[in-house]
């Protein structure tokens, strides 16, 4: 095959022109999007993470909370999201402008995070019972112990100490890890408004009906 070194030079070419255009390009699209300016509130938007904020993102990841929880509200028509509380808009690339390797998630046994803290808000979790929900596990989430650690009792309770049992003289505390996360989760929050967060809702099917009727009556007359 006289041509053959030709012939796979020419296979690379186009995949590595197929690559570079998908990927790449794709990649420099989304990591060149600007924050987005809220002239209401006078900041930008999303806000990166920093501090213990972004160790609570860094425990989130190794704990592999994202083979439970999704972080991604989907838009209607691709799912119920929106009618199940996770929150009041659908999720768009910006959102996850700041974060390199966003934990999106792919499966979704427990609830989606991604508007958690304007849930816990709601129903009235705060740190304190969200770290207790951590110690003992809740509604089928296994409990994560191991962030906590057992300390001795010197006269008096810390005010980080959980409301559970422990060897006499001793008292459960939440490790920095445990801080990190709880700290993470309650800024997890998608509430802000982005242009393309908010697409022209499909017409209403009796509005689509009456304009096709319309078109039809319209065509009979020619």
């Amino acid at each position: 095959m006289k041509n053959g070194p030709l012939f796979f030079v020419g296979i690379f070419g186009a995949l590595a022109l197929s690559w570079a255009g998908v990927v790449m390009g794709s990649s420099k699209q989304l990591t060149s999007l600007p924050q987005h300016f809220d002239s209401l509130e006078g900041q930008h938007f999303p806000q990166k993470l920093n501090g213990i904020v972004a160790q609570g993102l860094d425990t989130y990841k190794s704990l592999g909370c994202a083979s439970c929880h999704t972080q991604q509200v989907r838009r209607p028509g691709f799912g119920n999201d929106l009618v199940r509380g996770f929150g009041e808009r659908q999720s768009v690339a910006r959102d996850y402008l700041f974060q390199s390797n966003p934990p999106i998630g792919q499966l979704r046994r427990g609830p989606d995070l991604a508007n958690y803290a304007v849930r816990a808000a709601k129903d009235g979790v705060d740190r304190s019972k969200l770290l207790l929900h951590l110690y003992t596990g809740i509604e089928g989430m296994p409990s994560y112990a191991f962030l906590f650690e057992e300390r001795k009792n010197e006269g008096h309770a810390l005010p980080q100490a959980l409301p559970v049992k422990s060897p006499a003289g001793t008292q459960v505390v939440p490790t920095p890890r445990a801080e990190a996360l709880v700290t993470y989760l309650l800024n997890l929050r998608q509430d802000y408004v982005y242009p393309e967060a908010t697409p022209a809702e499909p017409a209403p099917a009796a509005a689509t009906a009456a304009v096709a009727t319309a078109e039809t009556a319209a065509q009979a007359k020619k």
